[in-house]
């Protein structure tokens, strides 16, 4: 078992799988968080190198003052080379031209653990306190998205109380 962050991940699992274990990172992230660290698809836990799963603790630990990956334009199918007697320097400023596009880093603003718990908590409080529909029924241990409450309510109620509430 490799501990990452206080979050065991199993030896057994896929890397890309097993970073589903911790709270706010899904699939795509996961999928996104291995491509930017350089983790094979089918790379299990137990097989990542010390380097590989520092540099896995160091970017959740602070996603946003991480190094930005480096972001070159790809060509289209469409594309054509220029000819051979086109001068370097033209060439350079097409690809800085290319490259200033704007693109949001995914992985930049993402939340994890307890930041993310904290974000889903503030989200509830605040709906409660604009006293919404859905902030009522988080206040009342009721389900919020429509379930059926006749018969079924039992696991909304228990969540409700205890976990959601402000």
């Amino acid at each position: 078992m490799v501990h990452v962050l206080g979050v065991q991940l199993p030896d057994y699992q896929y890397a890309r799988f097993a970073l589903t274990a911790f709270y706010g990172i899904g699939h795509k992230s996961a999928h996104r968080l291995c491509a930017r660290l350089q983790i094979h698809d089918k790379c299990k836990v137990r097989s990542l190198t010390p380097h590989q799963i520092t540099e896995l603790a160091a970017f959740l630990s602070s996603p946003s003052t991480s190094t930005p990956i480096p972001r070159f334009p790809l060509a289209t199918s469409s594309y054509k080379p220029p000819p051979a007697s086109t001068p370097l320097a033209v060439l350079k400023e097409e690809t800085k031209k290319l490259s200033q596009r704007a693109w949001a880093d995914p992985l930049r603003n993402i939340k994890i653990e307890s930041e993310a718990r904290r974000v889903v908590k503030d989200n509830i409080a605040h709906q409660r306190m604009i006293g919404s529909y859905v902030g009522k029924r988080h206040a009342m241990g009721l389900p919020v998205r429509g379930q059926n409450t006749q018969n079924n309510a039992r696991t909304a109620k228990k969540l409700n109380r205890v976990d959601r509430r402000g």
